[in-house]
């Protein structure tokens, strides 16, 4: 059986290419609630296809799905060209998206069965929550989106949480990735080092030998010399022969000794050398293991801390003051927003916030921009065209911006701890002009 599809295109339009849907148009199809039964792939916006594909289902599954199509070249497309392909067949009702259906459902089967027993959109956002602390992002994904529950405004929050964490998953294996390479080159160097010291080592060796070769050859000469003397030299020739003889087997033994203690000395600098790298491999292994436990106990402290901000932030917060400033924070995660509001607003500043694009307008955030004092945004949870916003109109307008190194709490509180201190080493001066300048009248 051969399937003809439609033929890659160059440029592909901008629903293919993964931007998010307009508000005007409708994610689904057909009313799934109405009909009692989840979605099918076809039946939901093509928006959704580039996360779904790319999200749910591993590249070695399509190319699977589409080898069993039998269809022409998918040996030598690239993973990229497979993508493209599966997202061009999601949206038609025919037999490829249908197989892509059934591999969505076999891959998933135990998250559809879980979202099945939700009878409303709540229960569908509660799921969706315990999946993301479980970690289990793709059947949790394809279960929202083909549940016959989900509304429009959940499909979009949780599109706008997949599309975040595609972000900090690249971030995190970027830093992967660096830390891999540092360690393959200072293996590579250990690994250069101990094989020219064994070159060294083994080159020592063979020239000690030959050495001590043409020695005995020396010495052998010297000793069957006499042998061939006419009967007629004098004894003292004999003599002096026999001195050069000795002479010539303490040199030989002196050598031997140096060859020896040298070649002990470079066994015990390769001992040396070997034990350092052992050593520091374990050194490393230790620091990475230290690092992913401080990272875990980082993200557990700002848990806590967004759970008992409301009671305990105010004592905190004692020496902030930031009366009469107004923050911008641009991005960020949804369900942090609230506790980041009470964090500024206790400082006596007060709080705007820009989500960078997914569902407030790009146009606003030039606005608020200009209303602003000052804007934070988070590094590890913001889109890059809002960053590129934010600098570009901070710089055009004279207004400061700070790069926070996360979204959690810890990393705003210190931001604006550092901001009421700047403000009051300014203000201060100022207080204390006027004050003389009232002493004096």
């Amino acid at each position: 059986m051969t399937i003809e599809l439609p033929r890659l295109r160059t440029t592909l339009p901008a629903s293919i290419a993964g931007l998010h849907a307009p508000r005007s148009r409708s994610l689904f199809e057909v009313d799934a609630a109405g009909e009692k039964r989840r979605r099918r792939i076809w039946e939901i916006s093509g928006h959704l296809h580039c996360s779904i594909i790319g999200t749910c289902l591993t590249t070695s599954e399509l190319r699977q799905i589409f080898i069993k199509m039998q269809l022409p070249g998918v040996h030598k497309e690239t993973d990229h060209e497979l993508h493209v392909r599966a997202m061009l067949v999601a949206s038609k009702r025919e037999l490829a998206s249908k197989l892509l259906q059934k591999a969505l459902d076999r891959r998933h089967h135990s998250a559809i069965a879980q979202f099945s027993k939700a009878q409303d959109a709540e229960a569908v956002r509660a799921l969706w929550s315990n999946a993301v602390q479980r970690g289990e992002i793709p059947g949790g994904y394809w279960a929202v989106l083909t549940h016959q529950q989900t509304t429009e405004d959940l499909a979009r929050q949780v599109f706008g949480e997949v599309h975040m964490l595609s972000h900090l998953v690249g971030a995190a294996n970027r830093a992967d990735i660096r830390r891999l390479r540092e360690l393959e080159s200072e293996n590579a160097a250990l690994q250069e080092k101990v094989a020219r010291q064994q070159s060294q080592l083994r080159d020592a060796v063979v020239k000690r030998d030959a050495t001590i070769a043409g020695l005995n050859e020396m010495l052998g000469k010297a000793i069957a010399s006499p042998q061939h003397v006419s009967r007629t030299v004098p004894a003292c020739s004999s003599e002096i022969e026999q001195q050069t003889t000795a002479q010539l087997i303490a040199e030989l033994r002196r050598r031997l000794a140096a060859e020896v203690t040298g070649r002990e000395k470079m066994q015990r600098r390769l001992v040396t050398v070997t034990a350092e790298r052992d050593s520091e491999r374990q050194r490393r292994c230790a620091s990475e293991q230290c690092e992913r436990e401080l990272r875990q106990e980082l993200e557990s402290v700002e848990f806590s801390l967004s759970d008992h901000l409301p009671t305990s932030a105010a004592d905190d917060e004692q020496g902030i003051d930031l009366r009469q400033t107004v923050i911008l924070y641009v991005g960020g995660r949804a369900h942090q927003i609230p506790q980041l509001r009470a964090l500024a607003e206790r400082s006596g500043a007060a709080f705007l916030h820009h989500d960078g694009g997914i569902e407030d307008r790009s146009g606003l955030l030039e606005a608020q921009v200009s209303r602003a004092d000052v804007v934070f945004f988070p590094v590890d949870c913001v889109s890059h065209n809002a960053v590129g916003t934010v600098k570009r109109m901070a710089r055009y307008m004279g207004k400061p911006y700070v790069a926070l190194r996360t979204s959690g709490l810890t990393s705003l509180a210190a931001a604006l701890r550092k901001l009421s201190t700047e403000r009051r080493a300014v203000d201060q001066p100022r207080e204390q002009v006027c004050a003389k300048m009232a002493e004096g009248t």
